[in-house]
């Protein structure tokens, strides 16, 4: 087996960091390691030190008062991982063929090369003290709303056809997501690609186990959603006046009379409104936007009558600095479970900015399968989060969505492969190329032992 190379890494304690040494192990040692402690008892977690790693010919350093941020260590490592000293036995065939650490990526930590395939599930959230500070306030269950089918789709610059866009839909509604909002009532002038938006609401009219909201600019838009069998719908403001005018040609306060008006009507027809919340934290135009101007807008809408506000990071500049005290100002304005978060991930930010904000109890959360998106008025913005990355995620967390992350997998390798592109999901991807390696592996093994 490799030697232990110890490497320097900083424990955070709680309000200071303080170096600590930890050795690096092949994967087979770190594993076999750690299975003894999943066998041993509770007690014995609770009294290891220095001298129990010794014992264990293991190399590790412990600094006066670092015990419990050990055992804190080791407990999360034990719920996590869940590997079994028999998977261990098996993955002994796979360091025979030279997969290392690098070439397996994640997979090793959980025993993917076992027979059951990797999952990022998390049973047990646990009960150590870092563990109650970081994730008791994260809702148990978190609302996925997919908007691919329409703000994933309408930048696109080739029409795709109606019955590629049904079969989406139908496929992201049979993995297990609730809300899939459809398409959008806008004028084809300005968005051709969702000019089949009737057709659409024709073909998936009987598909059930999922709402099928759209989008809406404007009363006329309400009245033709209507007409094609819409039973919910949306509205998009902007808390930047100068996006505002790019994106609905009119000001903050022109769009509010609009939806007013809107509004009025669908309350006759007791069809929810959800209202969205475009530039939250910055504009292409203006820059960063006030906290105090995302609120104002916030409470207009909450109370017009909207049964949800959505706040996008449009541009996806957002970072948990500026998420924060955007959250804090609408908050003050609207209950909390009426809020849902939208971000794009043009800087890498959006899973960050999402754990962010369910700690501080937001329990509705937009996404695109495969990252689709981007904004035609805002050069540069990339696509919205990945749905698959964030399931892959909330699954760790041991958050509740209901949905099954292998057929959201498939439903986002159907519309890249009609787009001709690769998906955006890193989760996807990562998993994707697993199974292969795994099936490459158990297949070379097979052929190696047929010929013994």
């Amino acid at each position: 087996m490799l030697a232990a190379k110890p490497l320097r890494k900083f424990a955070r304690c709680s309000t200071f960091l303080t170096p600590l040494d930890v050795p690096i192990m092949s994967h087979l040692e770190d594993s076999l390691a750690f299975a003894d402690f999943t066998s041993a008892k509770t007690n014995a977690l609770n009294q290891i030190g220095a001298e129990d790693w010794r014992s264990q010919g293991r190399s590790f350093s412990f600094k006066s008062g670092y015990n419990e941020y050990a055992r804190e260590a080791l407990l999360w490592r034990r719920q996590t991982r869940n590997v079994s000293l028999r998977d261990i036995v098996k993955n002994q065939a796979v360091a025979r063929f030279g997969l290392n650490d690098r070439a397996l990526g994640y997979a090793r930590d959980a025993g993917y090369f076992s027979s059951h395939h990797y999952s990022s599930n998390c049973k047990d959230r646990g009960r150590g003290k870092f563990t109650n500070k970081l994730l008791t306030s994260i809702p148990e269950f978190v609302k996925i709303v997919e908007v691919g089918p329409r703000d994933g789709l309408q930048n696109e610059k080739h029409i795709i056809p109606t019955n590629v866009k049904v079969e989406l839909i139908k496929m992201l509604a049979s993995s297990g997501l609730s809300v899939v909002e459809a398409t959008s009532f806008v004028s084809p002038k300005w968005v051709p690609q969702l000019a089949d938006a009737k057709d659409v609401m024709e073909a998936i009219r009987n598909v059930e186990g999922a709402s099928f909201p759209v989008l809406v600019p404007n009363l006329k838009g309400f009245e033709a959603a209507v007409a094609a069998g819409a039973k919910e719908v949306a509205i998009f403001a902007s808390a930047s006046e100068s996006f505002s005018k790019l994106n609905i040609n009119c000001s903050i306060s022109d769009s509010l009379i609009r939806y007013r008006d809107v509004i009025l009507a669908s309350n006759e027809l007791s069809i929810p409104v959800r209202g969205y919340i475009s530039c939250v934290v910055g504009c292409p135009v203006e820059g960063n936007v006030p906290p105090r101007q995302v609120a104002y807008v916030a409470k207009e809408l909450y109370e017009m009558g909207c049964s949800e506000i959505s706040l996008g990071d449009t541009i996806g500049v957002g970072t948990p600095g500026s998420v924060i005290p955007m959250l804090e100002a609408v908050s003050d304005v609207v209950p909390m479970n009426m809020l849902a978060v939208h971000f794009h991930d043009t800087y890498g930010q959006a899973l960050s900015n999402i754990l962010t904000s369910l700690q501080i109890g937001i329990g509705t959360v937009d996404s695109s399968v495969s990252g689709l998106g981007g904004c035609p008025y805002a050069i540069g913005a990339t696509g919205n989060v990945a749905t698959e990355d964030v399931v892959y995620m909330l699954n760790g967390l041991g958050v509740k969505t209901n949905v099954d992350l292998g057929k959201l997998m498939l439903a986002g390798d159907f519309i890249c492969n009609h787009l001709g592109r690769s998906n955006a999901s890193k989760s996807a991807l990562a998993i994707a190329k697993t199974k292969l390696r795994a099936s490459t592996t158990s297949t070379t093994t097979c052929t190696s032992n047929s010929k013994l």
